[in-house]
């Protein structure tokens, strides 16, 4: 009988795995179709921001458009790699901060195995405490600088009348970014925000997402404040 339920729980815990896989996968395609579309619309008169903007695929092709990408990230391995990647694109301008509602600065933490893949880690570098798979040790943390994203947005709408685009993956600290935007109407002077939020990473934070999530749906239509970015 244990043997049996063995295998059950064997079974149900691949089959659990193959669905959030699954889930992930469609999750992506719906997220690489949208960025084809936003991307086809976009115009050299525009200008969009990728926050999380990691090794720049996203920056990428945005930037093809010709619109002028606003791209963020504070880890050092990232803006190295942005940097040259984009050392001939006079379109992108780079950014090497986190992002938060307050100017200073504020320690990043990355993933425990970036040693060992750096590429594939640096996605989950944070500025968050209790994240999975995090390097706790505030010793190895990195001090970087912190950016008062809504005053970044507010100036630049105030230069260019509105924000095309703004795509979000910054490892939970978008929840403050998100609520700060709302209280402040942001939301209403970009025709398009995507976000991916990490309720799953820091559970404490779980409710907050839930009410925002609640109120961002109930003011906007998913085509103009889509938190269920990749």
């Amino acid at each position: 009988m244990t043997e049996t339920l063995t295998e059950l729980e064997q079974l149900q815990a691949e089959f659990d795995r193959f669905r959030r896989r699954a889930r992930r996968n469609t999750r992506k395609a719906q997220a690489d179709g949208l960025l084809m579309g936003v991307v086809s619309m976009l115009t050299p008169r525009d200008v969009v921001c990728d926050c999380g903007a990691n090794v720049g695929d996203v920056t990428a092709q945005l930037a093809a458009s010709g619109a002028h990408v606003h791209a963020f990230d504070p880890d050092p391995y990232c803006i190295d790699t942005l940097k040259k990647r984009f050392a001939d694109a006079p379109n992108v301008t780079i950014h090497e901060a986190a992002l938060g509602t307050r100017e200073g600065t504020i320690q990043l933490m990355r993933a425990v195995n970036f040693d060992e893949n750096p590429k594939g880690a640096s996605v989950k570098s944070t500025v968050l405490e209790g994240g999975r798979m995090i390097d706790q040790d505030l010793e190895h943390a990195i001090d970087v600088r912190l950016l008062d994203f809504p005053t970044f947005l507010r100036d630049l709408i105030a230069e260019h009348g509105e924000i095309a685009f703004v795509k979000m993956d910054v490892e939970g600290a978008e929840l403050d970014l998100l609520e700060a935007m709302e209280a402040v109407g942001l939301f209403d002077k970009i025709r398009l925000t995507v976000a991916e939020t990490h309720e799953n990473k820091f559970k404490e934070l779980r409710p907050r997402f839930r009410a925002l999530r609640e109120r961002l749906s109930e003011a906007y239509p998913i085509t103009r404040v889509n938190l269920d970015w990749i």
